[in-house]
């Protein structure tokens, strides 16, 4: 029987693994070495770093991280003992796209300009971004695309030159992985020549990496008013954030934009199937067996007639309050962990059903496409 250290706030994973391996729920900013030194195998989330301090001398041979960032695991170390490793890609991309439609409910309230007068510059197409594309076309944005790894290989047609993207995007959201070497390097690509280079008055999106921000860079930004706004869910020095850019920024949570459980149960169920190939567990397809309903999971929309911002300030915010995470954080901030370990239960998209009557053919585009179930009752008259 193998041994499994594991993250004790992985959901939906206690009691799956346990009539099969020793399975070992210790908090994973916890766990060290003389937690590991027998161990064959580790399921982590971000705050495990797995380098050479904590797996030395171990028999550790698969490492999962229930999280699609990996900046936390030392590949290089890993590859030097041979310690075979796997991530999450894309587990919680539709819990990313819901904080950033949400993100959009917000600025187009605040500033009272309409999707299809703005242009979002999305860094990073990704599995993220990809989402975040389709959401802001379907809300009648005009889009642009910086992704150099993706232009070398598929060419330029669908890209944009930084350059150009920042001197004319209204909105710039950051999907970016943290690189910190190398041709595309991110650590601190927003740096003041970055945000001096974006246009006057334009909004910044960050659901990647805190460290991808230059923190005073932004903060300066911010307090010269040349960066109108920013939304930003990730930071420099978790949990010890800047007390002053969460102050500054319209909109700061807790690193929580992908914890839908949709996205957690995604992350785990990949994981226990990466632990279970790698050991020939015989639990390859496994997924969790039921994910709770949220509350208020029938929306009834009165108002046939809404324009898409209008629309999405009901449906996004109803779905995901990101207000009410940001003021929970700006009350707290040094509470930033415990609001992370005990957030609550927040379900994507496709967990709600809408109804009214005769509503527009353009918003039932906009909700069918983003996953949102249409009742019987909401017809064409």
């Amino acid at each position: 029987m193998i041994k499994i250290v594991a993250d004790n706030k992985i959901p939906f994973l206690k009691g799956v693994l346990d009539e099969i391996a020793e399975v070992h729920y210790i908090p994973g900013r916890k766990i060290g070495h003389e937690h590991v030194k027998d161990a064959d195998a580790l399921i982590v989330r971000t705050r495990t770093k797995c380098d050479e301090h904590l797996l030395e001398g171990t028999p550790v041979k698969y490492i999962a991280t229930a999280t699609i960032g990996y900046d936390h695991l030392d590949i290089d170390y890993l590859k030097k003992k041979q310690i075979t490793w796997g991530n999450a890609p894309g587990c919680n991309s539709g819990s990313v796209m819901q904080y950033v439609a949400s993100s959009l409910a917000y600025i187009t309230g605040k500033t009272g300009r309409p999707f299809k007068n703005l242009t979002m510059g999305i860094i990073g197409a990704g599995h993220v971004g990809r989402k975040v594309e389709r959401l802001a076309r379907l809300m009648g944005m005009n889009v642009l695309l910086n992704d150099p790894p993706r232009e070398r290989k598929e060419g330029r047609n669908s890209f944009t030159d930084l350059e150009l993207l920042l001197a004319e995007s209204d909105i710039v959201t950051l999907h970016v992985p943290l690189n910190k070497s190398g041709r595309d390097k991110t650590l601190h690509m927003a740096s003041h020549n970055f945000l001096s280079k974006m246009k006057k008055g334009a909004w910044l999106v960050n659901t990647s990496r805190g460290e991808v921000l230059n923190t005073g860079a932004v903060r300066e930004s911010l307090l010269n008013e040349h960066t109108a706004g920013t939304i930003l869910d990730v930071w420099e020095n978790e949990p010890d954030i800047d007390r002053g850019l969460l102050e500054l920024s319209d909109i700061g949570t807790p690193h929580i934009a992908g914890y839908s459980m949709d996205g957690k149960a995604n992350g785990t169920a990949q994981s226990v199937r990466a632990i279970s190939r790698f050991f020939g567990l015989g639990m390859d397809d496994w997924y969790p067996e039921s994910i709770p309903s949220p509350s208020g999971s029938i929306l009834q929309i009165e108002n046939s007639l809404l324009s898409p911002e209008q629309l999405a300030k009901i449906v996004f915010y109803h779905t995901y309050d990101i207000l009410a995470d940001s003021y929970r954080l700006k009350a707290n901030p040094e509470y930033f962990e415990k609001l992370r370990d005990n957030y609550p239960p927040r379900r994507e998209f496709g967990a709600f059903s809408v109804k009214f009557n005769d509503p527009a053919d353009r918003n039932i585009e906009i909700l069918q496409s983003l996953g949102f179930k249409l009742l019987n009752n909401t017809i064409k008259n």
